[in-house]
């Protein structure tokens, strides 16, 4: 009997996929566990696997097009079972490919994946993109780890499992000390005009526009900024990064940003809360979970995500940082689950690495708010001393907007909450405790 595998639900919000690409192909014997394709959904883009063994009689769905969730993808026949059994008996379960003309045909019994062309040795190993990463980031050639995909096709357990048997190759070019300062943009060439033309929409974009006019329109957001002296946290996070130095530890600013938000919901507990159009009602949450937006790089589709770091209240500057890094790099390589997209209680939006001195953000539904952080500025400010006199320092200063939805958030309400994570990031060895 033939198994169909169908377009899976890989978000709360996703009703299609994409297939991006296929890593197998017609013929292939698979396991449970191995990777079979990389999904577009609304929010990312992740690695499919199988949840059963077979063999692949049928890629139902062409790279590129898209397919509603519960539709068949793929058909693999069962041991002993031909192909053509297993087409026949999958019967009208499995989508039609559509011919370049648009008219409906027979699912091909055969679709050739191709490689990229080979430039080097490595490249013309058959290996899934997340195998490479892991290989790059451990300095192992990914020619050297054994595949056992499909096709001898190298997965990211095959190189986890040559890592934990302790294999690893020293870079051959000593680590820069820095990374490089970035480079001004080129500009262009005399007479150079830009080139018109019109960008179709991926899943994600598509989706990000949706739901950014959805919450623009039926949100009645206002914003609420102040400004944080800086001082205090920067001498202190240069202490601590010194002394977590030798374990590979470096806490950011944003490390800081995220525990002061997340401690002041205690107080605050509004913040912490979603609109619930069903009565209506305010649903105040009892966990307080901090979402990240990360910008995805334009070569992989561009995009943002929320990336979430549960029960953030309950844990500490250390873990919040590697956390953080985590769900940003794991994004960055579009690998995040729907669980690590979802469940956010309020949002951080920090542009102060690009240079943004403030901005606004719209808020992400569910939550109730979001805060916009700018970059920390170099500014003069009058001190005065122990008896009195006026004295003209440099100090550090960052801006912070907070939008709001005004059903649930008054504006005094705003206010004593940016207050509270102003306190906390000016008297930042709280934050420690």
């Amino acid at each position: 009997m033939a198994i169909n595998i169908t377009m899976p639900r890989l978000s709360d919000t996703m009703e299609q996929g994409t297939v991006v690409k296929w890593h197998v192909n017609a013929g292939d014997t698979i396991s449970a566990g191995d990777v079979i394709a990389d999904i577009e959904t609304d929010k990312a883009t992740m690695e499919l696997e199988s949840f059963d063994d077979g063999v692949v009689a049928s890629l139902a769905i062409k790279e590129g097009k898209k397919i509603n969730v519960g539709e068949t993808i793929v058909i693999l026949a069962e041991d002993g079972e031909s192909a053509e059994d297993a087409i026949a008996s999958a019967g009208s379960s499995a989508p039609a490919a559509k011919q370049e003309g648009g008219s409906d045909v027979a699912a091909p019994a055969a679709t050739a994946v191709a490689e990229p062309p080979a430039t080097n040795e490595d490249d013309r190993v058959f290996a899934s993109p997340l195998a490479r990463k892991i290989a790059r980031e451990h300095n192992i050639p990914i020619g050297s780890v054994n595949g056992t995909g499909p096709s001898g096709r190298v997965l990211k357990k095959d190189v986890e499992d040559m890592i934990g048997g302790g294999v690893s190759i020293a870079p051959s070019a000593a680590p820069a000390a820095s990374a490089p300062a970035p480079m001004p943009a080129p500009l262009p060439a005399p007479g150079a005009a830009l080139e018109s033309r019109s960008v179709p929409l991926n899943s994600m974009r598509e989706t990000i526009a949706r739901r950014l006019v959805e919450s623009k329109t039926s949100i009645p957001h206002y914003q609420a900024s102040m400004s944080v002296r800086m001082d205090a946290l920067n001498a202190l996070r240069s202490e601590l990064n010194e002394q977590l130095a030798p374990q590979g530890v470096k806490l950011s600013v944003n490390d800081f940003l995220v525990r002061a938000c997340a401690i002041a919901m205690h107080q605050h507990p509004y913040i912490n809360s979603s609109w619930n159009p069903q009565g209506p009602s305010i649903e105040l949450h009892g966990h307080v979970n901090i979402g990240v937006a990360v910008s995805l790089p334009e070569e992989n589709g561009g995009g943002l995500v929320v990336a979430t770091i549960n029960n953030t209240d309950q844990i500490g500057l250390r873990q919040i940082s590697a956390e953080t890094k985590r769900l940003a790099g794991k994004a960055r390589d579009k690998g995040l689950s729907p669980q690590e997209l979802s469940g956010s209680t309020f949002t951080i939006s920090n542009l102060g690495m690009f240079g943004v001195d403030h901005f606004t953000a719209i808020i992400n539904p569910p939550n109730a708010a979001i805060l916009a952080v700018g970059r920390a500025v170099d500014k003069p400010f009058i001190e005065y001393d122990a008896n009195g006199e006026a004295e003209l320092v440099i100090g550090s200063e960052m801006s912070m907007t907070m939008s709001s939805d005004h059903r649930i958030i008054d504006g005094a309400m705003a206010a004593l909450y940016l207050r509270t994570v102003k306190e906390l990031l000016e008297s930042p060895a709280s934050l420690l405790v």
